[in-house]
């Protein structure tokens, strides 16, 4: 196995203050304090990065909205179901918030089996007609029981959106259309999330007439980095090569880091068009295969010099196995457990709203069409070791 090569790179350094991650008497950082003050705003977008604490903000945000503004219901709307796990049940009164986030498990629709339509789109239909507070679904899921049901329904209810950069002010986008139909009615509280508000396309995310009327909670990526107590440096660095990316991936893949590395989109002309046996190729190139892990559905590999990697394969189709994985990588009893995992392999998972402290390399093979994209990568949020982000790119 050879060694990885050393990647020119551009750093910046930061001034680790460690104010990012301090709490007030509420319990609330430096980001969600800022919105929370802003909490009697009807149109609310928030601009944060990664790791800034958005879901608890909303949390705070909601609670307040369902306590004392008269709303009715929260339902929060999430891209994928993955990201439905940020909104688990919170104990917030024990940092000293005067209420706990809930959420009964039956109403987050993330955690159940089966598609974004169906029975899913009928259960947001039973959730409005009870007393439950909080549901969480899918976009799809929310979009679908909006054209079942009509907007009418959601009348004196806060639809909060996160990562709400997947609205566009194209019309053919049917959650841009559905947040403007809100708006033109007036009758729902809307919050929306993000840490890129802007598109991979030519498209506005919102019009400005519609733009116009959030009030705006910015956290900036400066105040943020600074504000980590252990990020003391940020790599951003390229590799150029030629041929098959997986017969030089070893050049730029340091086993001893933890990294998360994306493959290339199967239609991209960087990938090889078999995306299971990239996957292979690259646990081949790191050591002698050992076997699955039961619990985790981690691949679990030997290196040459005895470690034995354990390795996240998000990119196999098989549900059941990935599904696995993925709740694996969700655990909570795990976010703190910097051995848990070693090595993530994505295509189209771990990118918005996924969280890793102790990721230390963001590797990126072949380009990305979308800036939206490559800056959602890049935010796996770093907490202890700093991060390189490092795309290998095709010459």
């Amino acid at each position: 196995m050879s060694k990885p090569t050393a990647v020119p790179s551009v750093s910046v350094t930061y001034a680790q203050q460690g104010t990012s991650t301090k709490a007030n008497e509420l319990g609330m950082r430096p980001m969600q304090e800022r919105a929370y003050q802003k909490r009697g705003e009807q149109y609310l977008l928030i601009k944060s990065p990664p790791a800034s604490g958005k879901s608890r903000a909303l949390m705070f945000i909601a609670l307040d909205k369902l306590e004392n503004q008269g709303l009715q219901q929260a339902i929060i709307v999430v891209p994928e179901k993955a990201i439905g796990s940020s909104f688990h049940n919170e104990p917030l009164s024990q940092f000293g918030f005067w209420a706990d986030w809930v959420v009964e498990p039956r109403w987050n629709l993330c955690d159940a089996p089966g598609g974004d339509n169906g029975g899913k789109v009928d259960a947001v239909k039973t959730f409005l007609n009870s007393d439950a507070k909080v549901l969480v679904c899918t976009h799809a899921t929310f979009r679908f029981a909006v054209e079942r049901f009509g907007i009418e329904v959601f009348d004196h209810r806060l639809i909060a959106v996160d990562e709400f950069h997947h609205v566009s002010a194209n019309p053919d986008n049917k959650l841009g259309d559905h947040v403007r139909q809100f708006m033109t009615r007036d009758k729902t509280h809307i919050v929306a999330m993000t840490g890129s508000y802007f598109r991979g396309d030519a498209e506005a995310v919102l019009h400005p007439e519609d733009e116009s009327k959030f009030d705006t909670v910015t956290y900036t990526y400066y105040e943020q980095l600074n504000g980590y107590q252990y990020l003391k440096q940020l790599d951003i660095g390229y590799y150029f090569y030629s041929g098959s990316y997986t017969d030089e991936i070893m050049a730029v893949l340091n086993p001893q880091e933890k990294t998360i590395l994306h493959i290339p989109n199967v239609n991209s002309r960087e990938s090889t068009k078999d995306k299971i046996r990239e996957v292979e190729h690259i646990i081949e190139e790191l050591g002698e295969w050992q076997g699955i892990d039961p619990q985790t559905g981690f691949q679990l590999v030997k290196t040459p010099d005895g470690q034995i990697l354990k390795i996240a394969d998000l990119v196999d189709d098989d549900p059941s196995k990935r599904d696995t994985v993925a709740a694996a990588l969700k655990d909570p009893t795990q976010k703190n457990n910097r051995d848990h995992v070693d090595i993530i392999i994505a295509l189209g998972m771990a990118k918005e709203g996924f969280d890793w402290i102790w990721c230390e390399h963001a590797l990126t093979v072949g380009y990305r069409s979308s800036l939206t994209e490559i800056v959602q990568i890049i935010d796996v949020p770093p907490a202890m070791p700093p991060v390189r982000p490092a795309p290998a790119l095709p010459t």
